[in-house]
């Protein structure tokens, strides 16, 4: 069943329309021509009696009723879509599905892109998606069908969720190669001479967990740079005498450009999570992607 070719049709091209709030996309989006989803955008407004997309300067907007309908109705067409996939087999190597899943650059690196390379041998048609992670939004995002996956540290894991283990790792310290700091373990006191920068990927924060420790030890650091991104930090630290706390998997990485060490507290390992919301759980291509992702992790068990 194609559900753009069902009765359907209007409300899957007004969900179009209401993303793209433009003719021309919406109709390259759907792939049918201009004038037929001009059409279809008339018939739309009498069965609505409602305008739904005016013409403000160079560009389309919604109206207000448009406005209201526009998160139901695509909440509500991605749960009828669901509903007919789990009532049909699961091919991978013929199915066009598009998966999202939201993870940071350095999650995306080390889980992401390994499924992707694998995917374009054995299931060439499907689509992934990287999205940000942001944690105020990301069970949202599971809860509207607007990301089918988080890969997340287990304490940002929703208890809601449904979860399986994917890897175990450690904050370790990294300095650039012949820094003046030595190859010794740091101490506590290495630590609060130099310059840092930590990673935030959200709000730009200038506290973590490392603050925390010496927080507990009545000592502080110098945070001088707070980066968006896991993946610039190495960049920097290997240009500079600046320190970082970074996961050992992303040290490893970058061993030719820097050192790396355990830190002087305890509490520094974590783990990371493949997470969902539990409408998903019984969706075939949805176990089966599950299964993708987590299989090399298996093997290193």
């Amino acid at each position: 069943m194609d559900i753009k070719s069902s009765d359907l049709g209007l409300l899957v091209a007004l969900d179009a329309l209401l993303s793209e709030r433009n003719v021309t996309r919406a109709s390259e989006r759907l792939n049918i021509s201009q004038p037929a989803m001009s059409a279809q955008l008339s018939r739309l407004r009498d069965l609505f009696d409602d305008p739904l997309l005016v013409q403000s300067g160079r560009q389309m907007v919604p109206t207000a009723r448009a406005d209201a309908l526009r998160d139901p109705l695509h909440r509500s067409l991605r749960e009828l879509s669901q509903m007919v996939r789990e009532s049909q087999p699961f091919d991978p190597g013929t199915t066009s599905r598009t998966f999202r899943i939201i993870g940071t650059d350095y999650l995306h690196m080390l889980v992401t892109l390994p499924l992707i390379r694998h995917l374009a041998a054995h299931a060439p048609h499907v689509q992934i998606v990287l999205l940000p992670f942001n944690a105020s939004t990301a069970w949202r995002q599971l809860e509207d069908l607007g990301a089918d996956l988080v890969v997340v540290w287990r304490q940002l894991t929703p208890l809601e969720s449904k979860a399986s283990p994917l890897f175990k790792d450690r904050l370790c310290l990294v300095q650039r190669k012949g820094h003046p700091r030595g190859k010794n373990r740091p101490t506590v006191d290495e630590i609060c001479e130099y310059p840092h920068a930590i990673i935030a990927p959200e709000a730009g924060a200038l506290w973590g967990v490392i603050d925390e420790e010496l927080k507990n030890l009545g000592r502080s650091r110098r945070v001088m740079a707070s980066m968006p991104t896991f993946l610039t930090v190495p960049l920097l630290i290997a240009q500079s005498d600046m320190l970082a706390a970074i996961p050992k998997r992303l040290a490893s990485i970058n061993s030719d450009s820097l050192d790396s060490f355990d830190l002087p507290f305890p509490h520094m390992d974590f783990e990371m999570l493949l997470s969902w919301h539990p409408r998903m759980q019984a969706d075939p291509g949805h176990q089966w992607l599950r299964k993708k992702i987590s299989a090399p992790f298996a093997r290193m068990k």
